[in-house]
């Protein structure tokens, strides 16, 4: 709207053709949709993946991630870096440490092949632009792409879009961003430098890792000289010779849902890359010589909807470690990573450093079944949690892991042809065990 006026509408009478009918719909191939595809498939259901990228692994590759984390017992998990270590797409001087950096044309292919496998069939270049929905139920997917608007029917579907689209466009309720003030963490886009000493260089992980350098305290360096709302210094090492994954870029008050609020933060983060490349240049030791090399397809967007679901994951289960009969992700660690809403650094209410935990906890089937919608699991950072929990979990081998259970989930509700609120969840977690996810 401007100044009070009403939005101009055109009005549109469409038929749509189905292109494809399926057991199980997957929509978005990041981290979550890619293993609820797999699992859905390696359970016996015919599985289409829709991924509006040119590849599959979301963050993990369109978006130049540094590296998994979350859960370094995931079998999914496991499989994908073994697959990598296959390929001798890794240095001479791989270890185990090195296990979880991602290595992003690797993991590219890696998916591919494994997808292929399991029997999944791949779309790419295709946008969620709506939702088929009958009597409560969501039935498939409206798109988008090159061959036009066109409908997917399934029997089941796994939103792993992240930002939930499908939900959100079937109808299934939601809060965006934090409660109270619906503030999400920041989007970041991340790149690679070339160029760099790696013998030398600093490799801060962390807003809470504080290092000297000649200059000064690398953090507060950061905070002084880059532009705002840039500030932090996060540094990662990668499996190429003078390579660094950055993770410094930063754009705050940015909707995801919202095509011009996104456009906004990818023209925003783009313009502080070559400030960052001088500072570094100028006070990180070993990077005196180094260069922009290459960066991420798309800005990365850590917080969008919050879907309520039949659970809402606290921070509280968190901290306790909590145990879920009903468990579909299980050894679950990481700290509350919650990004400053209102600049650089960490925020008021996230912990690192002194982030404290009974144990690793698990994470209920529940929470991928929306309030009242039928027909649809949530798979990934859009599961039902508060902003809190949500900074925890929202990380890619945690998400994996939830799309690998709802996943099997989904296929056992399109072949008995219930609502996937209705399955027996003994039944998914025997074919978890079976692929080796044990609590």
């Amino acid at each position: 709207m401007n100044g009070g006026a009403a939005v101009k509408t055109i009005h549109e009478i469409l038929e749509t053709p189905v292109a494809d009918e399926t057991d199980v719909l997957v929509c978005g191939g990041g981290p979550a949709g890619f293993a609820a595809a797999v699992a859905a498939a390696r359970a016996g259901a015919d599985t289409l993946l829709l991924e509006q990228s040119n590849c599959l692994g979301g963050m993990s590759t369109a978006g130049m991630m540094s590296h998994w984390s979350g859960c370094d017992s995931s079998p999914i998990g496991l499989e994908i870096t073994d697959r990598m270590r296959r390929y001798g797409a890794l240095p001479p001087d791989w270890t185990e440490d090195k296990r979880w950096c991602c290595s992003h044309e690797a993991l590219k292919e890696a998916m591919f092949e494994i997808a292929a496998e399991a029997g999944v069939r791949v779309q790419l270049h295709t946008w969620v632009a709506g939702a088929v929905v009958e009597g409560g139920a969501a039935k498939g997917a409206i798109t988008e792409s090159k061959s036009g608007r066109e409908a997917v029917l399934a029997k089941v579907s796994v939103d792993a879009t992240g930002d939930g689209d499908l939900a959100a466009r079937a109808g299934a309720a939601f809060d965006l961003g934090r409660e109270g003030d619906g503030a999400c963490q920041p989007a970041t886009l991340m790149f690679l430098l070339g160029g760099v000493d790696t013998d030398r260089a600093i490799l801060p992980p962390s807003f809470e890792s504080l290092v000297q350098v000649p200059k000064g305290e690398i953090q507060a360096l950061g905070k002084a000289r880059l532009p705002a709302p840039a500030g932090h210094v996060l540094l990662y090492p990668t499996r190429l010779p003078g390579c660094v994954c950055v993770n410094m870029t930063n754009s705050i008050g940015v909707d995801a849902t919202d095509a011009r609020s996104v456009t906004r933060a990818e023209i925003e983060c783009r313009a502080q890359i070559e400030p960052i490349v001088a500072f570094l240049r100028e006070f990180a030791p070993g990077y005196e010589k180094c260069y922009a090399l290459a960066s991420a397809q798309n800005v990365g967007i850590r917080e969008s909807r919050h879907f309520r679901g039949l659970y809402t994951l606290t921070a509280e289960d968190i901290v306790a470690g909590r145990s879920f009969d009903d468990w579909i992700a299980v050894r679950n660690w990481f700290n509350f990573d919650i990004h400053n809403v209102g600049g650089s650094g960490l925020d008021a209410n996230g912990a690192q450093a002194h982030f404290r935990a009974a144990g690793t906890y698990q994470i209920p089937y529940r929470c991928c079944v929306p309030e009242t919608l039928d027909g649809l699991l949530l798979a990934g950072r859009n599961i039902s949690g508060t902003h809190k929990a949500h900074s925890n979990f929202r990380v890619m081998t945690i998400c994996a892991d939830v799309g690998f259970g709802a996943g099997f989930a989904a296929a056992l509700a399109a072949k008995a042809g219930i609502p996937p609120r209705d399955v027996d969840v003994a039944d998914v977690q025997r074919l978890l065990r079976a692929a080796g996810v044990e609590p």
